[in-house]
């Protein structure tokens, strides 16, 4: 096998079919508002991949993951290469379930935007007068739909994702709707206080999950990584406002005030902004892990 070609390629990862698993590869692409970028941020596909190694092997008592290694040394000759290095997991193939479980630990972004409307996160009502980047009583699940690359994903209530799974899954809707959504609560739970022991709020964050050829529930994609969650430093946290973020949120605030803002074809980070970021994604890392890269 010499050569290999990815049979799936989304904004961040290429996706490699071996036989009886597959091989993801998070890249260095970064993706802002659904746009790739023309910069690459050297070591952020190795920060994603190890991250949610750590997480799959501290959440594995909750749940199976689909995670099976990272050495490359257990994957096909080709993947022995520097590129493939650190960044690139082998996991077992799973019937992907096509909700992505979004849970809310506090109220920012579209859901304060959403809030300060109506009162409403996604069609939950929440208490009144909370402030921009509050803790919420107990965290909320809002589930999206999975869009195709170019498209938007769209908030659905937990009732329309029982028909959604439904419609893939005759007479199992309700069922894997509703654990879902108590799996992605636990273990937010689990992680969110872990991380606040280490000095990261974490805010917001989404899950994957998919069925093994036993039926089984199983944790897939990538797990609590900055590009899956918002991930805030807790000694700045200050209710109010928006927070500062170990994400890509240098990026999205550089471009939201760049004048290149209606130009996404167009969008190139400059180097200062593209360091700043994997210098955020390398302190997450660190203190989350208590190891370098």
């Amino acid at each position: 096998m010499s050569d290999m070609k990815p049979v799936k390629e989304g904004k961040v990862r290429e996706i490699y079919d071996n036989g009886d698993s597959l091989i993801m590869v998070a890249t260095d692409r970064i993706s802002c508002f659904d746009v790739i970028l023309k910069n690459k941020v050297e070591k952020k596909g190795t920060v994603l991949t190890q991250l949610s190694k750590f997480w799959f092997e501290y959440t594995k008592d909750i749940v199976p993951n689909h995670m099976i290694s990272t050495d490359v040394k257990d994957m096909p000759e080709f993947f022995r290469k520097p590129e493939f290095e650190g960044n690139s997991m082998m996991c077992k193939k799973l019937n992907m379930l096509p909700v992505e479980c979004i849970v809310r630990g506090y109220i920012t972004g579209s859901g304060w935007a959403s809030y300060e409307k109506t009162g409403l996160v996604c069609g939950i009502k929440l208490p009144e007068g909370l402030k921009e980047s509050e803790k919420l009583p107990e965290p909320i699940y809002t589930p999206s739909t999975k869009a195709e690359i170019g498209d938007h994903d769209e908030n659905i209530s937990f009732e329309q994702s029982v028909d959604y799974l439904e419609k893939s899954f005759p007479g199992k809707g309700r069922e894997y709707a509703e654990k879902l959504r108590d799996l992605t609560l636990t273990l937010y739970k689990k992680c969110a206080d872990y991380a606040l022991s280490k000095g990261i709020i974490i805010a917001d964050t989404k899950f994957e999950f998919g069925l093994n050829e036993d039926g089984e529930v199983v944790l897939g994609d990538e797990m609590l990584t900055p590009d899956s969650s918002r991930f805030w430093p807790a000694d700045e946290y200050e209710v109010g406002h928006s927070e500062p973020s170990f994400d890509k949120q240098f990026a999205r605030d550089w471009l939201k005030s760049d004048e290149n803002k209606n130009e996404p074809e167009n969008w190139v980070l400059p180097d200062e902004i593209v360091n700043k970021t994997i210098d955020k994604y390398l302190q997450a890392y660190r203190m989350l892990t208590g190891k370098e890269l």
